[in-house]
């Protein structure tokens, strides 16, 4: 405990200066996932404050950082539609972290260690280019669909694509120049950065790109008043004149809703897709971590749990593992959780106290540094690394990354799972069995486990074999052979002698050692080793 306390004192400079950067990016990502999911949206800030100081207090990661999460939008929206009130969705998200804290307890973590590395990286990738597609109106000062958003259909008619393309008859001047010149610095300072290392890297870009904005901002207020940015262009959050009114910002489920079918099936639905929204997060923020730590899954899982009861209990959204604010974190340098939870109680503090200060923030200068994490996350390399991996790894990278842009992420990575799966099947399909022949000679040997799926080209293979030959079975290497495969070998062997042709078997550990595998057992070749001679 004592060492622990320690590193966190020599760490705090670095934490503490990524979780600024991260509550200027965590904050209007709560107020606009909740416009976008129809609810208050003090509900997104309590999320926030949630998220951080609570789960990140209870998680095992170092780097992730947890929040309302812009993938859950559509359903807490369609949720709060079908729902009596307000109150009675804070009850579902009661239940949903109650689920989450069993599946936690259940071990249920692992499901996240049998999702391919190339869905992973897609998936980020995928995040990334939405990042800068979603920010680029905000850059220019067209903030009128939901800022933060990850879906491709959104709420105005418009798509991703529809949206950029009309933004241009949009374009505020003030906020445009803001947008460009942060967009700018920070690519100029994180190269001067990576190159020169030293005092730069402790000092945030992100930080460097807020005070730019405000700057610019508050001259072209003091030179000339006409040309400010308006207020629906820069960080807006509820203002309380008095702790009273703080305080009734904050709401309470309703439990007479305890028995509804409708509530329990949106509990249900929301523990189902955020726990794997966080679990692919984990995964995800583990993957940057410079430092390769890896997250407890079953932890993760009850402390996700844990957030989104006490979150719904005052009144917030639900809670997952959020990449966008984690790869944030990552990318300014934290170095443990105390970012996170330093994130969250500056939340708290901000809307408590300094709502005003908040207003002078643009948001194209958060804009700014969300399209250039987003660079960071889909940079070419990437694309040009997994296409040199070949194809078994860029299709599904790639797939995931499509699949997201035009759907949603799960569905993305569920595609991309489903064809990352199917490229390991059939790269165990060829590595299970070696068929060679030299004249009259052949070989057949069977490694690793050979299925069902292998019956075809060993039949065929045996089909093949020319009369007068000799035939090699060696199964030394084999940990499994399927029974079916069994019962083919021994039908060719005991029709062998027809066609004079001699078959020899190397059983190795599956007969001297008596391994039963449901599939090959010595006593199945007793018949055919006597016919071989």
């Amino acid at each position: 405990m004592k060492n622990r306390f320690i590193a966190y004192i020599r760490t705090a400079p670095a934490d503490l200066a990524s979780s600024v950067v991260v509550f200027l990016v965590a904050l209007p990502l709560c107020l606009g996932i909740a416009l976008g999911s129809n609810a208050p949206l003090f509900s997104g800030i309590i999320a926030g404050i949630v998220g951080g100081i609570v789960i990140g207090a209870l998680s095992g990661s170092q780097l992730s950082v947890s929040g309302p999460a812009a993938g859950l939008t559509a359903i807490v929206a369609g949720a709060i539609v079908l729902l009596p009130s307000f109150e009675a969705f804070l009850l579902s998200v009661v239940i949903c972290g109650i689920i989450q804290l069993i599946l936690g307890y259940a071990r249920a973590g692992v499901i996240g260690d049998y999702i391919p590395k190339s869905v992973i990286k897609g998936m980020l990738a995928a995040i990334g280019i939405i990042l800068i597609l979603k920010q680029v109106p905000h850059l220019i000062g067209y903030n009128s669909n939901v800022e933060g958003g990850r879906s491709f259909l959104q709420q105005d008619t418009n798509n991703t694509f529809t949206a950029i393309s009309g933004l241009f008859n949009a374009i505020t001047p003030v906020a445009a120049l803001i947008g460009v010149a942060c967009l700018a610095f920070q690519f100029l300072w994180g190269g001067m950065a990576e190159k020169k290392g030293g005092w730069m890297k402790l000092v945030p870009a992100p930080l460097l790109v807020v005070l730019l904005g405000v700057g610019i901002n508050e001259l072209i207020r003091w030179q000339s008043g006409a040309h400010v940015l308006g207020r629906e262009q820069m960080v807006n959050i509820p203002a309380a004149a008095s702790t009273k009114e703080f305080f009734s910002f904050f709401t309470f489920p309703e439990w007479s809703h305890i028995f509804s079918r409708q509530v329990w099936i949106t509990g249900i639905t929301l523990a189902l897709i955020a726990s794997l929204e966080t679990l692919l997060g984990i995964e995800a923020t583990d993957n940057l971590d410079p430092l390769k730590r890896i997250t407890p899954t079953n932890r993760e899982l009850k402390a996700q749990g844990a957030g989104n009861i006490i979150s719904g209990l005052i009144g917030g959204l639900p809670l997952t593992s959020v990449i966008v604010r984690s790869s944030a974190n990552v990318h300014a340098g934290a170095r443990t959780k105390m970012s996170t939870i330093y994130h969250g109680f500056f939340i708290l503090l901000s809307v408590a106290f300094i709502p005003g200060i908040l207003g002078l923030i643009p948001l194209s200068a958060l804009a700014a540094i969300l399209i250039y994490t987003g660079f960071k996350l889909a940079s070419p390399s990437l694309f040009r690394s997994f296409y040199q991996k070949g194809w078994d790894q860029f299709l599904p990278f790639v797939a995931t990354v499509v699949i997201i842009l035009f759907t949603d992420l799960l569905v993305g990575v569920l595609a991309g799972l489903a064809i990352g799966l199917f490229f390991s099947a059939r790269s165990n399909f060829r590595t299970a069995v070696l068929i060679v022949n030299d004249s009259n000679n052949y070989l057949i040997r069977l490694r690793k486990d050979v299925s069902i799926l292998n019956k075809r080209g060993i039949k065929s293979k045996l089909a093949a074999v020319s009369e007068n030959s000799s035939v090699l079975i060696d199964a030394t290497r084999a940990d499994f052979v399927d029974s079916d495969i069994v019962e083919m070998i021994e039908a060719f062997t005991l029709d062998a002698h027809q066609k004079n042709i001699k078959v020899e078997f190397k059983t190795g550990n599956l007969k001297n050692n008596g391994i039963d595998t449901n599939g090959v057992r010595p006593g199945r070749y007793k018949k055919a080793e006597a016919l071989a001679g």
